[in-house]
């Protein structure tokens, strides 16, 4: 692969987090590759943006204009992965390919139920006393390098419910039908949870892969950030040169 055919890539962060989730992953593949990452509604810079699925669509969609090298490679973690699926519905032409992690189990069912608590339950908790508790464990389970720009960052919990509120009871191995693209499954070995669905979204897909990140868990990009970043990087190695 040359220079010029090296895919962009657009890493899309997980709940209550903002683009400095990607800090590690965007120094280690700025000079292989063109890299952004974006703040979805509500999240950083757009704090005070309203949620949607379609608004986070068409700021993944943005950010692949903004880098001027046509079709992308779109990283999503988490909620991330799933405005990511919905990018891939909408915007089928800005997909050269996908990476799901920590996204690959059904928001149907079930299970579900905790998590429309625990979104229901955020708004009555003050955002910072929030904002310590997650400073603290960040800061205490992480090299400092790995997440200060998560911290730095603050975190969107006044928009959790919203967002929470429309992926829960929308997404499962279905929507991997709607990706035009080669697609990862990348998953931390232990986040039991959002990698119980990726032999069924797998097999939703005819291109699409799973693999896992050892002794990661659902945030394996700070579990493991150089196995997680070298992971993205064969990957997008690997994608069809377009044309």
């Amino acid at each position: 692969m040359t220079a010029a055919d090296a895919p962009p890539i657009v890493f899309v962060h997980g709940t209550r987090f903002s683009a400095g989730q990607w800090s590690t992953q965007l120094a280690a593949l700025r000079e292989e590759f063109p890299v952004a990452a974006v703040d979805l509604p509500g999240h950083g810079a757009r704090s005070a943006e309203p949620w949607s699925l379609g608004a986070a669509a068409e700021v993944i969609a943005r950010a692949v204009d903004a880098l001027g090298r046509g079709p992308a490679l779109v990283v999503g973690h988490s909620l991330g992965g799933y405005a990511a699926l919905e990018f891939a519905r909408r915007r089928p032409e800005q997909l050269r390919g996908l990476v799901l992690a920590g996204a690959s189990a059904s928001t149907r069912g079930p299970w579900t139920t905790p998590y429309r608590w625990v979104a229901g339950l955020v708004p009555r908790i003050p955002a910072d006393r929030l904002a310590r508790w997650n400073d603290r464990l960040l800061l205490r389970q992480y090299p400092k390098d790995v997440v200060e720009a998560t911290v730095r960052s603050g975190y969107a919990f006044h928009t959790l419910p919203a967002a929470w509120g429309e992926v829960l009871g929308r997404f499962d191995a279905g929507a991997m039908r709607h990706v035009a693209a080669p697609a990862l499954i990348l998953n931390g070995e232990k986040d039991s949870v959002f990698r119980s669905g990726e032999a069924d979204f797998a097999r939703a897909h005819p291109d699409a892969r799973v693999e896992l990140i050892p002794r990661a868990g659902h945030l394996a990009n700070f579990d493991a950030p150089d196995a997680f970043t070298d992971a993205v990087r064969r990957f997008a190695r690997q994608l069809p040169v377009t044309g």
